[in-house]
């Protein structure tokens, strides 16, 4: 069969989540409809040892699979101390950003973090009509259940509501309409002017994409927690997001199917020893900054003037 058909698929990370970027592409391959070709690009600034990409390119570079792995290291040079973190965040989080200007031969593609496990056709969540939005996404299933994440998002990020913020970490790229709105300088200009420091680059992509969101069924984007309007047999990917990692503790919902992926890479003895040394002082330290994270989010939703005055930034920069 001639593929002609080729879908764009990101992914950032460094050499730390390379055992789980495996994961991710071995339950991608076993689910793919073979009648495209996947065209998978893997941002990092020098942080991925050539050792790790070439064992992936062994790996999965094949048949509908083209894998790259790009140094983006020259272009975020020069914004890069800009890029606030916070804990055990990477940098590497803020690349999706750069996706539209970087790759202008795309006009739609998709980004998708590496702690995931896809159990459905991708090319069916590539295919989601956007019509002229900027990126289609799934509601948090975080902000959903917790009350103080709710206020955070209404009252800090400005979302009309709760239920419209978005997960940063499945995202179908409107590129081109992303270009047009010339999105990367206004991401530029508001982290100048605004810090956000919860969900950093998630929220900025909420502020500036606001009403121009089209928002997809949490089966694309569940994360292990109940919720009682999702069978499981209609899961498509599972996100193991925040602390709810299988690869660091026990009893985490869907460890099943990453288990069955992971046994399948060449890093499933990694992974193993990794959860077997997890030290339980660092399972204490997440539930800790999980706590504090709350705690932020109460006090940044009362700070009433200086959300008057983020709100004015996002007007002033999404309608220029």
């Amino acid at each position: 069969m001639n593929k002609t058909k080729e879908i764009p698929i990101f992914f950032s990370c460094d050499d730390n989540y390379i055992p789980y970027l495996a994961v991710s592409l071995e339950s991608l391959e076993a689910n793919a409809n073979k009648e495209y070709r996947y065209l998978i690009k893997v941002l990092h600034t020098n942080t991925i040892s050539p050792s790790n990409q070439a064992v992936i390119n062994k790996k999965y570079h094949k048949d509908c699979f083209d894998i790259e792995f790009v140094d983006i290291s020259q272009y975020v040079d020069d914004i890069a101390s800009k890029l606030h973190t916070r804990d055990y965040y990477s940098k590497c989080t803020y690349y999706r950003l750069f996706i539209p200007n970087l790759y202008p031969q795309y006009d739609k593609a998709l980004y998708l973090d590496s702690d995931i496990t896809i159990v459905g056709d991708i090319s069916e969540l590539y295919n989601t009509d956007l019509g002229t939005n900027l990126v289609g996404a799934i509601p948090d299933e975080s902000v959903q259940n917790i009350e103080p994440f709710q206020i955070y998002v209404e009252k800090r990020i400005h979302c009309n509501s709760y239920t419209e913020y978005f997960n940063a970490g499945i995202l179908v790229m409107n590129l081109k309409e992303l270009r047009t709105f010339d999105f990367e300088t206004k991401f530029i200009n508001m982290i100048s002017q605004v810090t956000f420091n919860v969900a950093q680059d998630q929220d900025y992509l909420n502020a500036i994409c606001r009403n121009r969101v089209k928002l997809i069924s949490t089966v694309w984007n569940k994360m292990p927690m109940p919720n009682p309007n999702v069978k499981e047999e209609d899961i498509r990917l599972m996100h193991f997001n925040l602390d709810m990692k299988p690869w660091q503790r026990d009893g985490v919902m869907y460890e099943t199917k990453f288990w069955e992926y992971a046994r399948l890479t060449d890093f499933y003895e990694d992974i193993v020893e990794y959860k077997k040394n997890y030290p339980p002082a660092w399972l204490k330290d997440r539930e800790r900054e999980t706590i504090e994270l709350i705690a932020l989010t109460q006090k940044q939703s009362e700070e009433t003037e200086e959300n008057k005055r983020i709100l004015n930034v996002i007007n002033k920069i999404c309608n220029n």
